[in-house]
């Protein structure tokens, strides 16, 4: 089960129908071009299509999968009182006093750079569960971090 923001479930039916109703199609047609221009088994650009199909069908697979399994979380039912999925947490490293605020947010949604962290990443699995000042240690590849959670909010 893959619980997914009402944005990200329409970001991948975008992608999968981009993928399914453009690109296929596209690359379908090259096969074709190639394919006409006679002998296959040295025809570069008939084995280069045939693998840009095979990884785009890999890809529209996997994007199937996951929208399979994927559930819309509705946020109004959400709690705010302890850090879980959908949560925007505002901590503070304790060895630097360096505040940051994150948002946990399944795997597919992850974006450092819009501080979307993944629920499966070690600093977001420290955190959930747990509530406003608390001090929760993290591993992380350079250590174990201290964090005290300094607000929640949905």
């Amino acid at each position: 089960m893959e619980y997914l923001s009402k944005e990200c479930y329409d970001n991948l039916v975008a992608e999968l129908n981009q993928m399914a109703n453009v690109e296929l199609p596209r690359i379908i047609d090259a096969i074709a071009e190639a394919a006409a221009q006679g002998d296959r088994s040295e025809n570069y650009e008939y084995h280069a299509a045939k693998r840009a199909q095979g990884k785009l069908l890999s890809q529209i697979r996997y994007k199937q999968r996951i929208l399979e399994n994927a559930r819309v979380m509705d946020m109004s039912h959400l709690d705010s009182s302890v850090v879980g999925l959908f949560c925007k947490v505002e901590i503070t490293n304790l060895a630097n006093n360096t505040k940051m605020t994150y948002t946990i947010v399944s795997p597919h949604e992850a974006n450092l750079k819009e501080c979307k962290l993944s629920q499966k990443s070690p600093i977001a699995q420290a955190l959930v569960g747990k509530k406003v000042g608390y001090i929760v240690e993290a591993q992380v590849p350079v250590g174990i971090l201290k964090l005290r959670i300094d607000s929640i909010t949905i």
